[in-house]
């Protein structure tokens, strides 16, 4: 006699059973560092800009140069509000520097050391964040003042060199972006952009740049990738973002072990084609957490 078919599991039983199959266990991922650099030309008139950036993109640091007000007079409260502490220098009217930050961090730098105690342009803050000292600079442009304002964007190009060769010395992992104003190679620059005695092209001001790739810095963008025009400014004037005709003058370079950390480093071209735009668009460096 054959025995009786074994009862049928319970409907419940064998969904649980198909689930238990069929459903993936899942591990939490940490997400990558996210760091961006981004000159704003005015952050009165571009606050709602990078308000709506950061929602749309949420990187752990955003690093403003260009702010155009006084310390007291940044909009701190606004990015609060997105849950964004800020730290900024700035002066009235010109220049200026500023952090936006999600994770914690501390101020270790307000101005570019080595420079003269009188020295009064704010155009660098430096932070301690995730291990990492995180420099971000507005580098002067150099073409006004004459021979007297193109010396001192090369002293301070000098004095950025000899700050960064202490702290690759002292081993730490060293970030260091902002707006350079200067275009390091033939490449980045569109062919007629600009003339060939411009500061941002001057030999003595590559040289410069090339000095601090020589202490073992890396050009994330141009690790990704090595050759082609890739641009983060374009003029207001002369037609310069519909045709194209920009210069890569935003830069992040990186210590040793951050670069091996990196994932991508990009320009956000699109932001040039908001209503009102900086002339400047904001540069995404991703790393490994």
């Amino acid at each position: 006699m054959r025995p009786p078919p074994a009862a049928a599991a319970p409907a419940s039983r064998l969904n649980d059973h198909l689930i238990a199959r069929s459903t993936p266990s899942f591990k939490k991922v940490a997400l990558p560092v996210k760091i961006a650099t981004w000159n704003v030309n005015s952050i009165r008139q571009r606050e709602g800009h990078v308000l709506s950036w950061l929602e749309r993109n949420q990187p752990d640091i955003l690093l403003l140069q260009e702010i155009k007000c006084e310390t007291a007079a940044f909009p701190a409260q606004a990015f609060a509000k997105l849950g964004y502490q800020a730290e900024a220098v700035g002066q009235k009217a010109y220049n200026g520097v500023a952090v936006l930050s999600r994770v914690p961090f501390e101020v270790t730098q307000r101005t570019l050391p080595g420079l003269p105690p009188d020295d009064a342009q704010a155009r660098y803050i430096e932070i301690r964040a995730l291990n990492t000292i995180i420099g971000n600079l507005y580098l002067p442009n150099g073409n006004s003042g004459g021979e007297a304002g193109y010396a001192y964007k090369l002293g301070w190009m000098e004095h950025l060199a000899q700050h960064a060769a202490s702290l690759l010395a002292a081993g730490e992992d060293l970030i260091l972006a902002g707006d350079y104003n200067v275009c390091p190679t033939e490449e980045d620059y569109a062919p007629g952009a600009l003339p060939p005695e411009d500061a941002l092209l001057r030999p003595e001001t590559r040289a410069r740049f090339r000095s601090l790739l020589w202490l073992g810095l890396t050009d994330a963008v141009r690790a990704m990738r090595p050759s082609g025009q890739i641009y983060t400014f374009w003029d207001y004037q002369a037609g310069a973002w519909p045709r194209d005709r920009g210069l890569r003058i935003d830069h992040a370079l990186l210590s040793s072990r951050m670069a091996e950390r990196l994932i991508e480093a990009l320009p956000d071209r699109m932001e040039r084609d908001q209503p009102q735009p900086s002339d400047h668009v904001p540069v995404i460096i991703s790393f490994e957490p």
